[in-house]
């Protein structure tokens, strides 16, 4: 029976390492997704194997798609088409994975059959809303509001369509993946503000890899898709920006240098822009073009940051504030009440529960530096707050990580890799 906590012990002396991290989960599922629909043979390389990728996994081979996954060497074939669903309503589990559901809702509501989108009662209470709204106005019929949903899946015409991308990006990239089924043009505008907009970016690159195009408007607010075929194709992904954030964040925290391979200045991910808050605290940061490097400097500054484009890592900046010099302000990410968990309420809770001055904001969080007292940290079943938590470990003695397993979502190896600073 695995163990229900982990200790973090600190480090001996400051890291000086190069590390790999496992492959993007974000850059994982979307390649996955449109190789399921390109009809022919995709081989993916550098794929991540974790329950949110596998989750997406197990739900195209419910749908009929010919998968040959080896986590081995980190590939994957996808023999691409999706089944037939016009017998038996075909239960598609999306298990935990947000990007998993709101990327095959749509394309499920354009492909003719009968098919239940559900998951695990994480992703349950997690809304759908906008996507659902969206989707109506294309014709769609789905029955409910939230997961378990049921779809009548059927060819869909394009037309004009906005979608609110206040909550998550991943509404709107559900909708561009699915777009170029429908038979004819479709726009996509965006409703008010968009967050997490270098995800949107990745859909369309990642998108346009299997050869597919969208037209983005001079507001970058507007998406046209004409009806076309996604190609198969051989594809490398990159190594995940969001999960190399941690030892980043070590790295500053510690005085140490940590490497991460494969992670270059030229990366589609958005969030390798935390080493930029990172630089601006007073961490070195050097890229190359297939490596990026930080190293501390012993001295961090508080800064005021607009998370909203990298609103992954507002856990780890978390964590690093309380090492800087004073206090830390992140504005625009009130969405993240609505992850895995509220990423906001509880962050700041963990954080005043073991004795570090945190409040929250109508928008964010300001965090005053100070040292946690030593105890167990809560992670609410949320992986990226285990994984930042435990963070405080390597500097500070006594902390405690509750529900480990659950960086399983998108790390696995988590602490296997963390004791590589050792």
């Amino acid at each position: 029976m695995p163990e229900t906590v982990q200790r973090v012990e600190p480090l001996i002396q400051p890291p000086d390492v190069t590390i790999a991290v496992p492959g993007s989960k974000s850059h994982t599922n979307r390649a996955l997704m449109c190789a399921a629909l390109a009809p022919g043979r995709s081989e993916l390389s550098g794929v991540l194997f974790a329950d949110d990728t596998e989750a997406m996994l197990g739900a195209l081979t419910e749908l009929g798609v010919a998968i040959d996954a080896d986590p081995a060497s980190e590939s994957v074939v996808v023999d691409g088409g999706l089944g037939d669903g016009q017998g038996v309503p075909i239960v598609v589990d999306v298990r935990k994975s947000g990007t998993s559901g709101r990327f095959l809702l749509p394309v499920l509501a354009a492909t003719p059959g009968q098919f239940v989108l559900d998951g695990h009662e994480q992703l349950r209470a997690r809304p759908f809303g906008p996507q659902l709204e969206a989707l109506s106005t294309l014709g769609a019929e789905i029955a409910g509001d939230q997961l378990p949903l049921t779809i009548a899946g059927r060819q869909l015409a394009g037309t004009k369509v906005s979608v609110g991308s206040s909550i998550s990006s991943q509404y709107l990239s559900g909708l561009l993946l699915a777009a170029p089924l429908l038979t004819d043009r479709t726009t996509i505008a965006v409703d008010g503000q968009m967050v997490s907009r270098p995800y949107v970016d990745l859909t369309l690159s990642t998108m346009e890899s299997f050869g597919v195009s969208v037209s983005v408007d001079e507001t970058l607010s507007r998406f046209t898709v004409e009806h076309q075929e996604y190609k198969p194709v051989s594809l490398a992904l990159e190594p995940d920006a969001s999960a190399a954030s941690y030892f980043f964040a070590a790295a500053a925290i510690s005085g140490g240098r940590v490497r991460v391979s494969g992670l270059g200045a030229n990366t589609v991910q958005g969030d390798l822009g935390f080493v930029k808050v990172l630089e601006r605290m007073g961490a070195r940061v050097t890229h190359g073009p297939n490596w990026t490097e930080v190293a501390g400097t012993g001295t961090l500054r508080g800064v005021t940051v607009d998370m909203a484009d990298i609103s992954d890592t507002a856990q780890t900046l978390a964590v690093v504030a309380c090492f800087a010099d004073s206090p830390t302000v992140m504005t625009n990410i009130g969405f993240i009440r609505f992850k895995e968990t509220d990423r906001i309420g509880n962050v700041v809770a963990e954080l005043e529960r073991r004795g570090i001055n945190a409040a929250e904001t109508e928008d964010g969080m300001m965090i005053t530096p100070g040292v946690p007292t030593p105890g167990l940290f809560g992670t609410y079943d949320d992986h990226r707050m285990a994984m930042s938590f435990a963070l405080f470990g390597l500097v500070h003695p006594g902390i405690v990580i509750d529900n480990p397993t659950c960086v399983d979502k998108t790390f696995p190896r988590y602490f296997d890799v963390l004791d590589q600073l050792r």
